[in-house]
């Protein structure tokens, strides 16, 4: 059994948080000043992170190994699954002639491309995370513009901007529920604070998105749309995270978001016109009767049923909600689609890894090893969101009529087309789980808590560095969540608050990761010249938003005494 050691230099905490960060330099480097493709970064970075692994933290060569093989096959699965099956899902309607008909319906709503920005990217992005997250909203949003003329640079920075207010809520809440899972803080008050700090963001991001594609001029003819869009989605957000629980805050703020633009459609249109650089011109848009629109638009309905249906039935708390009365039978039937879901599921302890980690102070409070959870691989087949693409595009391969042989081709393309991707993927999660198990992350994360009185601040940027990372909000928790509360304590602020800031940090972190970057990249076609400069484009502001989140955290600190829901 190996323990961690989080100043292996000397014991000197800056040092080694400095060597620690190595890996990450050395990726920043290659990918944002060298401007090496993604997936050689990420490679050199892991490349990198085994070198401090072996010899500043003196972790045994078996431990390095398995941690990496570890991290890339969560890589493959679910992510690689969830990227492939989502392509695959826009290849069927592309190679079926019903992506056309989707243009024409959405540009019989707006043919002005930041409505559909917002429609697409934003509202409908944000349903996407809620019911299944893990980079499906990416995938399937940024090939939705990408087929209705975006340029695939944009399509991709667009999506991976608008994909930040709704990641702390995502997968039916699974960031929140893990975060009071792994601290044992009450669920209700860590949701309601998430979604005090990122309501005043959700506001902010449709108008900020629409600012970064058309600057000042571009945003004033559609004010009333991002307002509406904004406001929607924050309030709904705000009520159900504070009142309800993380389980639909999502679902519900994005389709307040898409019903109030939608009925603003109907009574305003922008004023001026709009050129976006790069973009194929949208020919007008043909009449089509609702019954085509409707089988048009199957692929993504079926998406949109399957991973509902998948979320809801495994989620006890909303079950819970239809419990006695006339939705009994709703319940019963949610049990049933579970338990047929989780059947085929197959958990097993990492060889090699399980229980021979040990984590110390400050990170647990409690010397031991990692929960088994955290190095347990789940094989969820039935239950991954990937699958729900896989069965949304086998539901449209009969209704749309596209031959079994056209489908296999699809099938065989889109393998080809994500290979580097893939390979990016891999990398960046073999890199995060084996700074995580080596203690570098930890390391890292110290150095963020030893800043005393400005920690609210650094709270939530430590959140965001652990997305970063690792690609998901959902690890980050894991990863920092006890870190944020044993040092909170220490400080004499809200462990709460600070758990609590570590989730809304964390979204800001999701446009940088170059999981993220590789998703968008193969979802949009993407020439791998151009994911360096992706990476350069999302980095500003990343920071920046990161930055605003970290100054709520302050005010709501220092400030503002909030009580909590019970």
């Amino acid at each position: 059994m190996w323990t961690q050691n989080y100043t292996p230099l000397g014991g000197s905490l800056w040092l080694s948080a400095l060597v620690a960060s190595l890996p990450v330099f050395v990726l920043l480097f290659l990918i944002g000043v060298k401007r090496k493709p993604a997936w050689i970064s990420a490679l050199s970075g892991l490349g990198a992170a085994a070198v401090v692994a072996l010899f500043m933290y003196q972790m045994p060569v078996g431990l390095v190994l398995n941690s990496t093989l570890y991290g890339i096959a969560f890589g493959m699965f679910p992510i690689g699954w969830i990227v492939y099956w989502a392509i695959v899902l826009y290849k069927v309607c592309e190679k079926t002639g019903k992506f056309e008909i989707i243009k024409d319906s959405i540009g019989g709503l707006t043919d002005d491309r930041r409505l559909q920005a917002l429609l697409i990217a934003f509202s409908f992005g944000a349903f996407i995370e809620g019911a299944a997250g893990f980079g499906t909203p990416v995938a399937v949003a940024a090939a939705m513009l990408t087929g209705l003329g975006f340029a695939p640079f944009y399509a991709a920075g667009i999506c991976l901007l608008a994909n930040t207010a709704p990641v702390a809520f995502g997968s039916i809440g699974i960031p929140v529920v893990t975060l009071a899972r792994i601290t044992g803080l009450n669920e209700l008050e860590l949701s309601a604070w998430v979604g005090r700090i990122c309501a005043p963001i959700s506001v902010f991001i449709p108008a900020y998105l629409i600012l970064v594609m058309g600057g000042v001029k571009g945003l004033s003819g559609v004010l009333p749309a991002v307002a509406v869009c904004g406001i929607a989605f924050a309030t709904a957000q705000y009520f159900v995270s504070n009142f309800v629980g993380p389980q639909l805050t999502d679902i519900l703020g994005a389709l307040a978001s898409i019903l109030a633009l939608v009925a603003l459609l109907k009574v305003w249109k922008p004023s001026d016109s709009f050129k976006l650089a790069d973009c194929r011109p949208m020919a007008a848009p043909k009449k089509h009767s609702m019954g085509e629109v409707i089988v048009a638009w199957s692929p993504y309905l079926f998406l949109v049923f399957f991973v509902l249906l998948s979320g809801l039935s495994r989620n006890a708390i909303i079950k819970g909600w239809f419990r006695g009365g006339s939705l009994d039978f709703f319940a019963n039937s949610l049990d049933a689609v579970g338990a047929f879901l989780v059947s085929a599921t197959r958990s097993f302890d990492w060889p090699g890894l399980a229980g021979n980690i040990v984590q110390v102070a400050p990170v647990t409070a409690t010397p031991g090893p990692y929960p088994p959870d955290q190095t347990r691989f789940t094989f969820d087949i039935l239950a991954a969101s990937g699958t729900a693409c896989l069965m949304a595009s086998l539901a449209s391969l009969v209704v749309l009529r596209l031959s079994f042989g056209s489908y296999v081709g699809i099938l065989m393309e889109t393998g080809k087309k994500l290979f580097t991707s893939l390979v990016t993927i891999g990398s960046v999660l073999g890199l995060a789980y084996l700074l995580n198990f080596c203690g570098a992350t930890a390391t890292m994360g110290m150095a963020f808590a030893a800043t005393g009185a400005i920690f609210p601040f650094f709270s939530a940027m430590l959140g965001w560095l652990a997305v970063f990372l690792t690609g998901s909000d959902t690890s980050a928790n894991a990863l920092f969540g006890n870190l944020q509360v044993v040092t909170a304590k220490t400080l004499n602020l809200d462990p709460t608050l600070m758990a609590a800031a570590n989730s809304a940090g964390g979204v800001m972190g999701k446009m940088i990761s170059l999981q993220s970057i590789a998703v968008a990249a193969a979802a949009t076609g993407m020439a791998s010249s151009d994911e360096a400069k992706l990476f350069r484009f999302t980095l500003r502001h990343s920071i920046f938003l990161a930055s605003m989140l970290g100054l709520i955290v302050m005010f709501y600190s220092y400030v503002i005494d909030w009580p909590l829901p019970h």
